[in-house]
């Protein structure tokens, strides 16, 4: 868990390095940076991913189906399963069985919490459709959400993968202690950076780490480098989260208008950084415009440009890149593999991405 001053408190430099061999991990500008790329060492595994998952998903009851049909359709970009699949062939050269399961279980978990998050926001889309709490309301939306846990949980105990399970049952728990504290403090606009990182640890990073750690579960028992994968995976998703906080300050590349995260009075890195920042009176003026309900497009400017000024835009960005760079540096002690190649362009990938 990182605290206030430092992007993790591993001891490390935030600069990359080289192994042993002297294979370095330093961005390199041929690695791979977009997602087709970063696949493609898995692509096969992927297949095998995509069968355990979609009968995971099929359901005897009609309704059931056509909404699970649904889901399926809308497919989007299988970040969490591809993590699983290269931290095990980037720790033993070749994904099991265990992992294929291990892959469908953190997209199992991962639908689920969106689904409920879903509700939790009175979202009506979701990557650019229809949620289903829109489209079938919300009593459904939930029991979709369970349903897709319990597939996940029994896909696991029939096949006895219960260290995989335990590793995907505390990212859940920490996941919904994350959404729990935000919400708390939302309510009382006092978030630091130290509970901030906290938060977003809980939030976003577990799941993250979940998946880089069961990748490493599933292939080997060597505790010292499954460690070092549920690290880079933590690390890995501090620096994405950052990067979606960043979305909210900026039209241009994040394709989407700006203060999502505003509107719903979440106090990210950039503001709380400003806020810090800022006098005493510009502070109260800056928390009263968050503080309100209905935020005209005028106050959505105003945040952005005291954020823009007191340098919390340019802070996260650091904070953002060096995290990225820690990520990298956590797999020097891996093998030279392609495996290894895309997990080090997937660094670059989570903090250039426009959404």
């Amino acid at each position: 868990m990182p605290d206030a001053s430092s992007p993790i408190s591993n001891g490390r430099a935030a600069s990359d390095h080289s192994d042993a061999d002297g294979d370095t991990l330093t961005l390199d500008r041929s690695a791979p940076t977009t997602l087709d790329e970063i696949r493609l060492p898995v692509e096969d595994d992927l297949e095998a991913f995509r069968s355990y998952f979609r009968e995971a998903m099929r359901s005897d009851h009609m309704l059931l189906d056509k909404i699970t049909q649904y889901v399926l359709w809308q497919k989007g970009k299988r970040i969490r399963p591809i993590l699983v699949l290269l931290s095990a062939q980037a720790c033993s050269g070749t994904a099991t069985d265990t992992t294929h399961r291990a892959a469908a279980l953190v997209e199992l978990l991962h639908t689920a919490t969106l689904v409920h998050d879903d509700v939790v926001d009175d979202a009506e889309e979701r990557r650019g459709v229809f949620s289903i709490n829109a489209l079938w309301k919300n009593k459904i939306a939930v029991l979709l959400g369970d349903f897709l846990l319990s597939r996940g949980l029994l896909l696991s105990l029939d096949h006895d993968d219960y260290s995989i399970l335990h590793t995907l049952s505390d990212a859940v728990r920490r996941m919904s202690e994350g959404e729990l504290l935000q919400i708390e403090k939302s309510r009382l606009l006092d978030i630091d950076e130290e509970t901030y990182f906290r938060i977003i640890s809980d939030k976003t990073a577990s799941l993250i780490s979940a998946c880089t750690k069961s990748g490493a579960v599933s292939v080997t028992d060597d505790e010292a480098l499954i460690e070092r994968m549920d690290e880079f995976g933590e690390t890995l998703g501090l620096a994405f989260q950052i990067r979606d906080d960043l979305f909210d300050f900026s039209v241009e590349d994040a394709g989407k208008p700006i203060g999502i995260d505003l509107q719903e009075k979440k106090m990210t890195l950039p503001l709380i950084v400003s806020l810090r920042e800022a006098g005493r009176r510009e502070k109260k003026r800056i928390l009263k415009l968050v503080d309100q309900d209905d935020k005209t497009r005028d106050d959505l400017r105003t945040i952005g440009t005291f954020v823009d000024k007191h340098g919390g835009i340019a802070y996260a960005r650091r904070k953002m890149e060096s995290l990225a760079s820690d990520a990298r540096s956590l797999l020097s002690a891996l093998p030279p593999s392609e495996a290894r190649r895309s997990l080090a362009g997937l660094t670059q990938f989570a903090i250039q991405r426009s959404r």
